[in-house]
């Protein structure tokens, strides 16, 4: 009986463990492009729906532990890039076009093939940038609010000794406590807790696909969907990529028009529903996730709570609590980064450049920061590359020495 429950309870871990320790993340990007705190929580429930629809459907039809989830990178993506020309209806647009993308990587192996072969300094040092903003939220709510964040960084550090799966959901937990306690509580009651889906008729503009889509569509395979296949690779499955892509991109495609960003293989809890604490027997383990993914589209019904609770809060506490939960994906970002440029010191200069035009947030002609940082890099690598194309100059001829 008790072999029996344990993918069904990985999967309700998995569920909790990776809708608690991100959504805040969903909601500031959201935000930060435009969305009011409706289209917010219609977001976030699409995004749950979608992904766990999906979930269900690969792992009942390949018999494989593949977890779906939202891109939490695109997320940050979203934070660091700010109000787009053409407002909330752009920034949907540019989620469909990403959808679109991710689809067609899928059926055209390779654009998927080219998008893993972007160099990794370049890569990881785009989404390290995009990270980094978020990353040093903590250290700023500790000086603005440290009543509120001093409780929720103690306990985020003693889970992540003691429990490291729990450490964000705790935090989070310790952080609505202390909401709670503050006269901001009061204001849940004045919020909508129903769930609600709003949609939204998309616009384009070429800043918003240049600046949202083409990024959110190059960290969703270079953060999600390639470490979340590398995860189900070194467990010993043999994942279909192509389906996995067309799959979670039709996914984003139904959830874009009710404000869902991207929908894509988990990478942070892909390892709770595929390793063997799922089961001993790998052939099991698909159950796992299949739980996963009915459960976080049951949580998706919790998305107008969620919202609330992040409308009535300083922002600067939901930052950190997002800050807290992207510290991992910053610092395997940031390894990946420095590792390739040791081992290919010719691209290092590259790596930084990217990494701190990214991190600038800057925006330039109504597209931001990841996208130039992307360019910025590219652009030193043609450099240097040509440089050591140029043929080297051939040495004078010395003058012979006269015998005496």
């Amino acid at each position: 009986m008790a072999g029996r429950l344990q993918p069904v309870l990985a999967g309700v871990v998995t569920a909790l463990v990776g809708f608690a320790s991100s959504f805040t993340v969903v909601l500031a990007g959201l935000r930060a492009v435009g969305a009011d705190t409706g289209q917010a929580a219609s977001g976030l429930l699409a995004l749950c729906v979608a992904s766990g629809l999906a979930a269900a459907w690969l792992g009942l039809r390949h018999r494989i532990p593949m977890s779906v989830a939202w891109s939490t990178p695109g997320a940050a993506l979203l934070v660091a890039t700010g109000p787009l020309p053409g407002g909330w209806p752009a920034a949907v647009g540019a989620f469909l076009v990403s959808g679109v993308l991710i689809v067609a990587a899928g059926l055209v192996p390779p654009l998927g093939r080219a998008v893993a072969a972007i160099p990794k300094p370049i890569a990881g040092a785009m989404l390290a940038g995009v990270l980094l903003p978020l990353c040093v939220a903590p250290v700023r709510a500790l000086v603005e609010v440290p009543r509120l964040a001093g409780p929720v960084v103690v306990a985020w550090l003693l889970l992540h000794r003691y429990a490291r799966p729990w450490a964000v959901p705790g935090a989070l937990v310790v952080a609505v406590v202390a909401l709670a306690s503050t006269s901001a509580g009061a204001g849940l009651g004045a919020v909508g807790l129903r769930p609600v889906v709003e949609l939204t008729p998309p616009s384009w503009n070429v800043p918003a696909l240049i600046g949202v889509a083409l990024p959110l569509f190059l960290v969703t395979m270079a953060a999600q969907n390639v470490p979340g296949m590398a995860v189900l690779v070194g467990y010993g499955y043999r994942p279909p990529f192509t389906a996995a892509l067309r799959a979670t991109g039709v996914a984003g495609l139904l959830a874009a028009p009710a404000g869902g960003h991207a929908v894509n293989l988990a990478a942070i809890t892909a390892a709770l529903a595929a390793g063997p604490d799922a089961h001993p027997d790998p052939d099991r383990r698909w159950i796992a996730s299949v739980t996963a993914g009915i459960g976080l589209a049951l949580l998706g019904l919790g998305a107008g709570a969620a919202t609330a609770l992040v409308a009535i809060a300083p922002p600067v506490l939901i930052e950190a609590v997002a800050g807290l939960a992207l510290l991992g994906a910053l610092a395997t970002a940031l390894t990946s980064a420095v590792t390739s440029a040791v081992a290919e010191p010719e691209r290092r200069e590259a790596a930084v450049v990217t990494f701190v035009v990214t991190a600038s947030g800057v925006t330039l002609l109504g597209v931001g920061g990841a996208f130039w940082g992307l360019v910025a890099g590219c652009l030193m690598l043609l450099l240097f590359r040509r440089r050591r194309a140029e043929p080297a100059p051939a040495p004078e001829a010395e003058p012979a020495l006269t015998r005496r």
